[in-house]
């Protein structure tokens, strides 16, 4: 920093010293003083102008503390100068002649002395003397802005400075200069060089200095509050407020009036972003939610009612009957259904477990079974005193297939061998009978109690409603069927047993099972079947309890004019049409795709009878996307074995749900 001012008029030497004095009393208390050099001309130095006294500005204030470095002002004499006998003879105002340049004042920073070398002669400046080219100086010069100095570690506070001896102003700017001017050569045309170029500043308050020819024009001393440019604090500038804040100062403009409009305006610019964002969200979770099961509805009619009124069946005058039709229900029954013996009916519920538990592929022959000695033994009680049916011809240690043992149980009648199941079958006749029981319960037989496996005990007792429910799950079983619509059977030893039946191979009969006792007089439980259409009806009654004589004569008599009458009063109707609608796929998301029957259906009943209709995916899963023609579907007509079922297929392609369907779904 450079500080310019105007030269004043000098004043004697002798008052240096209360000049000194002032300036050593007015010294700020910061930790750093300011040095002022006073560069000029050789030919301008005199002892007048030496003792020029300092500009008002520049004296300091008396109540600033007292700090580590002094401020000192010095004259430095340009190089090249006259002698200082010589600078004493030029007057006072040839200095103010000369250019502007000719005084250039420096501020120079001194670490602050004690006071013992306050009193010295001599002060060493805290940095040295560097003097710049004038082109250096006015770059120097130009406006920046101020940097703190850095800090410094703190010295030792000194002793208050004592008032120092007046010095000759000569002898103060001697000690000033770094080196000491050497005297330029003669002659007038020569003009010595500058030995230190300053860029002056000028401080407020101070007049420049006035350019040669004109009158220096009085100080103006500035205002005592005011401090030296160079020593002002600058405001540091704030730091940047946050992003938001500046937001908020850009848009902070006072809101217009409210006004019905402009709060519908505001408050659609508030909520439009976010519907858009949900809208978009649930567009597309529509799009990758999983597709609904494609269902299949039924628009046909779900039931169908033959005309006339219900067939009379010829009942048996005595015991109880009951008769009804595979799928189709109940044609009647007659006498009371109370439990009475069965005889070898029983059989029937042995032959269903076996072969349940058991099953015999068809055409193959089944487990082999080992002949025991109980059987064995069994075998021999066909004679005329024990009077049981009974296979004979087994030995202990042969083997028999399990198809040829429910044959000798469903044909000749065999106790030995029904035991021998049991047996095979649970480990012991109890456990077996135990599983007669509990399966009789599975079925419905809620009037049935079983005692043994063959039925000779007359413990053993059931109705003949609870007959024909077992009777209906046993003509779903072929292999069954395939044995006991056998007039006869020839055994493993090669011995013909005819078939107790007489109802088979006549009029369709499909057998199933006798049981004639003393106590419990005849039974029968049978079967039948009649062709209607393309469907093989099945037909299962039970007459129990006749006992007129020959009481296997009576129960197969009665048994036949029931089974007749049945197979008469089926009769057959075109419940659908090949080619009708009778439903549509539903994919779920409104989508409907007509399915149509491929074939006629034909519901088979007899009068007065209502059949129920219905339309199932046939246990198969249905597709997405399928071509027209593709079977769908099964429409059923009754149930059980005699259950009438027919394709359905696509009417048209089956399409897979478009994206407006996905987006529109609920649910």
């Amino acid at each position: 920093m450079f500080r310019a001012f105007t030269p004043v008029k000098a004043k004697p030497a002798v008052e240096k010293p209360k000049v000194e004095e002032a300036e050593k009393a007015d010294q700020p208390a910061d930790s750093e003083r300011t040095a002022v050099f006073r560069a000029f001309k050789s030919d301008s130095a005199s002892p007048a102008a030496a003792e020029r006294p300092e500009p008002a500005a520049e004296k300091p204030k008396v109540d600033e503390p007292a700090d580590s470095e002094r401020t000192a002002v010095f004259r430095a004499v340009k190089p090249g100068s006259a002698s200082a006998p010589a600078a004493e003879a030029k007057p006072a105002a040839a200095a103010a002649e000369k250019p502007v340049d000719s005084e250039r004042t420096a501020v120079f920073r001194v670490p602050k002395v004690d006071a013992a070398e306050t009193e010295a002669p001599k002060r060493a400046p805290a940095k040295p003397l560097t003097l710049a080219k004038p082109n250096e100086a006015r770059a120097v010069a130009k406006p920046a802005e101020p940097k703190p100095a850095e800090p410094k570690p703190a010295e030792p506070k000194p002793a208050e400075p004592k008032p120092a001896e007046p010095k000759p102003a000569a002898a103060k700017a001697t000690e000033a200069k770094p080196t000491e001017a050497k005297p330029a050569e003669a002659g007038p045309a020569a003009e010595p060089p500058k030995g230190s170029t300053f860029v002056p500043l000028r401080p407020e308050g101070i007049a420049p200095t006035p350019a040669a020819g004109q009158r220096p024009k009085a100080p103006v001393p500035p205002a005592a509050a005011r401090f030296d440019h160079s020593e002002r604090t600058t405001q540091q500038p704030l730091p940047p407020k946050p992003p938001l804040d500046m937001l908020a100062d850009l848009t902070n403009n006072p809101p217009p009036p409210p006004s019905p409009m402009r709060t519908a305006v505001r408050r659609v610019k508030i909520y439009a972003p976010l519907v858009v964002l949900l809208a978009v969200i649930l567009a597309v979770v529509q799009l990758v939610r999983p597709l609904p099961e494609p269902t299949l509805v039924m628009t046909a009619k779900s039931s169908y009612t033959f005309e006339g009124a219900k067939p009379q069946l010829p009942w048996p005058t005595e015991g109880q009957a009951y008769m009804a039709a595979a799928g189709l229900g109940t044609l009647g029954q007659s006498g009371e259904q109370k439990p009475v013996p069965i005889a070898s009916v029983t059989k029937s519920m042995t032959a269903y477990i076996i072969l349940r538990d058991h099953p015999i592929k068809k055409g193959d022959q089944g487990a082999m079974i080992d002949i025991d000695q109980t059987a064995e033994t069994e075998g021999k009680k066909n004679n005329s005193t024990d009077n049981e049916s009974t296979l004979d011809t087994v030995k202990a240690g042969d083997k028999i297939s399990e198809y040829d043992a429910i044959a000798a149980l469903m044909i000749p009648s065999a106790n030995n061998i029904a035991r021998l199941l049991a047996r095979w079958d649970s480990g012991s006749q109890e456990a077996f009978v135990k599983k007669m029981n509990d399966t009789a319960k599975e079925l419905g037989m809620k009037n049935t109690t079983y005692t043994d496996p063959s039925g000779l005990d007359a413990t053993t007792v059931s109705t003949a409603e609870d007959q024909v429910k077992l009777g209906l799950k046993l003509v779903e079983i072929e292999t069954l069927l395939d044995i006991t619509k056998k007039p006869k059977w020839v055994d493993p030893s090669g011995k013909e047993w005819r078939n107790w039946n007489g109802l088979v191979p006549y009029n369709d009969s499909l057998g199933i099972k006798t049981g004639t006792t003393t106590k419990a007089g005849g039974n029968l439980l049978f079967a039948a079947q009649k062709k209607v259409g393309n469907t093989n009806q099945l037909i299962v009654g039970a007459v129990l309890g006749q006992h007129k004589p020959p009481i296997i004569d009576s129960v197969l008599a009665a048994s036949k004019q029931l089974m007749l009458a049945t197979q008469k009063s089926l009769d057959g109707a075109t419940v659908v049409k090949k080619g009708d609608v009778v439903g549509y796929v539903d994919d779920g998301l409104g989508g409907r795709t007509p399915v149509v029957a491929t074939a006629d259906v034909q519901a088979v009943g007899w009068s007065g009878l209502t059949v129920e209709v219905k339309l199932a995916n046939g246990g198969g899963k249905l597709p997405q996307t399928a071509a027209a023609g593709t079977e769908v579907g099964l429409l059923t007509v009754g149930e059980g074995a005699s259950q009438v079922k027919v394709p359905v297929a696509l009417k048209t392609d089956l399409a897979a749900p478009g994206i407006g369907s996905k987006l529109t779904r609920v649910g």
